[in-house]
């Protein structure tokens, strides 16, 4: 009968040796072996002896900023402890001699350089300060006198050692996919990974036991499956790498797995640590839920995002077709991924043809207006497509009016030929005809209801007008309106289109990527540090501008071919996508 746990062969025989896990889904772990490094994070006092042997582990060696983590690590780390060789499970091993030697247990708990300092991942650190050296004690203890047929003995007798060293790490599944991709050509998180340094021929006297690389992220997610705590979880994983360390494969067969599976029981029942074996665990999700297919979506999930840090400090996001869905509205997802953005610290500025009042309208609805939301009145961000740009305290540092002759001409030819026209004028929408498609544009796409004007001379006498947008079906824009006013506004104009059945007239040289530049200079933010997101023509300056710019499925041709990817719709929560896949 095969292993519950499917197989992995062996990649190339070399010196070092890798056991990969990847529980609770149905891949294998295995040994595997790579050259050893001439890399090291060893205390400075035991160099020598990794020099001499070239024994390193590359996963902290060439993985991590080495520097920063003896800096951190040392002040968490767990020191020198001395544990009796016997005695730590009276209940299944002889009791301990007396005056038996002292064993060294030298433990660092690390914490890779790209996971946030979040409060739960730091006190679970801790935490492993006293529970690694615990589990090694009594693991060790096991070994004594021990019967098991499966296990490799390489690793047996710790008594000759005045010192065992063992490395555990915490990291996001960001970076433990690209070690499972590097060693064993897996390219998909798994929960733990462990890395044995002991080659039995060397005779040195430190046991240099390894490393064990587990995923907090993937460890969260277990541990909400299986109903305890995040440090139950850990506390497994951990477990379960250090008993790979020690020769345990469940891998080889059902009589290992089995061993194996029995040892990760007695241990944390010992240790009176909550929570199933690894092996147990992930039998029974097996058997309650079936085959599990690997999930190689680069996509966080909603919830993880603590584990990452923002790869961007700004995401400048457009409304229409892309924050809004074609109903014009936020969905409760993407509403969610942004305030897990705005929680990581990450500024979320609006980019938009819309007014502001407009803006806060369509969040209000999701409660993300106000002081501790996206926008208000005292925010920045850039609106009209460019033409009214809000700084700090959300005061005005740009503004740029229309050409008055042509504010005249386009409304004349609204009354002629009947086609609704609006003008707008800061924080106002101004027009001369009564018509549903005007109420429209209060009712579906939140901008303020439009003041009906008595003459095209009080419209223009009263107001400074930035923008007008014709309203018609989308076959009127593109084969009527568009091309009339492309002619003749000439050099005084320019037409836009944010919406298929809308066209727009703004000053020339408008662009929301002046908008987004200035209002960045004025931050003094560089553009690396911006995530743009967009989906119509107006978005391509912004896009082309940003670090990163997704142009939503649904948009532009033009915005699609200057953006870096094409992210999904906004009928597909493509803003949250954009935001779990790129902003971490």
């Amino acid at each position: 009968m095969l292993s519950r746990l499917s197989r992995l062969r062996p990649l190339r025989p070399m010196a070092a040796r890798l056991v990969s896990h990847a529980l609770p889904s149905t891949t294998a772990a295995a040994f595997f072996h790579r050259p050893p490094s001439h890399y090291s994070l060893v205390p400075p006092s035991l160099r020598s002896y990794a020099s001499i042997s070239h024994l390193a582990s590359s996963v902290f060696g060439r993985r991590l900023n080495t520097s920063r983590y003896e800096h951190r690590i040392v002040s968490r780390g767990l020191g020198k402890v001395f544990a009796s060789q016997r005695g730590y499970r009276k209940v299944r091993r002889r009791p301990a001699k007396s005056k038996e030697k002292e064993l060294e247990l030298s433990v660092n708990i690390c914490i890779e350089e790209q996971l946030p300092d979040d409060p739960e991942t730091l006190d679970i650190a801790e935490m492993l300060r006293l529970n690694v050296p615990m589990a090694m004690k009594l693991a060790f203890d096991g070994l004594k006198d021990s019967e098991y047929k499966t296990r490799d003995p390489a690793i047996d007798d710790v008594g000759r050692f005045a010192t065992v060293e063992l490395s555990v790490l915490l990291c996001n599944d960001e970076f433990i996919r690209k070690l499972n991709k590097d060693w064993r050509d897996e390219d998909h998180a798994t929960d733990v990974l462990s890395m044995s340094q002991h080659i039995p021929e060397l005779k040195l006297p430190i046991l240099m036991l390894g490393d064990i690389v587990i995923s907090v992220e993937t460890a969260a997610k277990q541990a909400k499956e299986r109903g305890h705590t995040l440090l139950d979880e850990t506390r497994i994983l951990m477990v379960h790498g250090l008993l790979h360390l020690l020769g345990f494969d469940h891998e080889i067969s059902d009589e290992a797995e089995a061993e194996m599976e029995k040892e990760e029981e007695l241990l944390l029942k010992s240790l009176g640590w909550k929570g199933k074996g690894l092996i147990q665990s992930a039998y029974d999700t097996e058997i309650n839920s079936g085959p599990r297919m690997d999930n190689r979506d680069d996509r966080k999930k909603e919830g993880s995002l603590r584990f990452y840090k923002p790869k961007f400090s700004y995401i400048f996001c457009d409304m229409d077709g892309t924050l809004l869905n074609s109903e014009s509205q936020i969905s409760s997802t993407t509403a969610k991924a942004l305030r897990e953005a705005l929680s990581r610290g990450v500024k979320v500025v609006i980019a938009t043809g819309k007014t502001r009042p407009a803006v806060i309208s369509a969040l209000k609805m999701v409660e993300l207006a106000g002081k501790d939301g996206i926008i208000s009145e005292f925010s920045p961000g850039v609106f009209l497509q460019g033409l009214l740009v809000y700084g700090r305290q959300g005061r005005e540092i740009f503004r740029r009016n229309l050409d008055p002759s042509v504010c005249r001409e386009a409304f004349l030819y609204s009354l002629e030929q009947k086609i609704p026209l609006i003008a707008f004028s800061e924080d106002r929408c101004l027009t001369l005809i009564d018509h549903p498609l005007v109420d429209s544009l209060h009712t579906i796409y939140h901008e303020p209801k439009a003041e009906i004007i008595p003459s095209i001379d009080h419209l223009l006498a009263g107001a400074d007008i930035q923008k007008m947008i014709f309203l018609d079906t989308a076959e009127g824009v593109a084969t009527t309106l568009r091309p009339h006013w492309s002619e003749a506004t000439s050099d005084r104009a320019t037409v836009v289109q944010a919406q298929p059945d809308m066209l727009e007239i703004v000053p020339p040289g408008t662009s929301k990527g002046s908008g987004v530049k200035m209002l960045l200079d004025h931050l003094g933010v560089n553009a690396k540090e911006v995530m743009a997101i967009g989906d119509g023509e107006n978005d391509v300056e912004m896009l082309e501008l940003a670090s990163f710019g997704i142009a939503l499925s649904n948009g532009s041709d033009k915005a699609k071919a200057v953006a870096d990817v094409i992210g999904a719709s906004n009928d597909e929560d493509g803003v949250a996508d954009a935001i779990y896949r790129y902003a971490f």
